[in-house]
């Protein structure tokens, strides 16, 4: 199998498992869904767009989905208090 198919089918297995994820409340589903989000993110942008060829070019798209992932679940948390 050939690596975009792969990764296609794997972007698929991760869509999944968020769905399986939304009938789920609480902040542990949530932490989950971004890190899903950011995991799928990670591997749109590396493999799709391969972003992983080229040095720190990976990396400087993904800190900022990172961080704002981050502040999405640090403002749900907030929201909780």
């Amino acid at each position: 199998m050939d690596p975009l198919t792969r990764t296609w089918a794997l972007l698929i297995a991760l869509t999944a498992a968020t769905t399986a994820l939304a009938g789920v409340s609480g902040p542990l589903a949530v932490i989950l869904v971004l890190l899903l989000a950011f995991l799928k993110a990670r591997l749109i942008l590396g493999r799709f767009l391969h972003l992983e060829a080229p040095p720190g070019w990976l990396a400087a798209f993904t800190l900022p989905v990172g961080f704002w992932l981050c502040l999405i679940g640090a403002g749900y948390v907030l929201t909780l208090r």
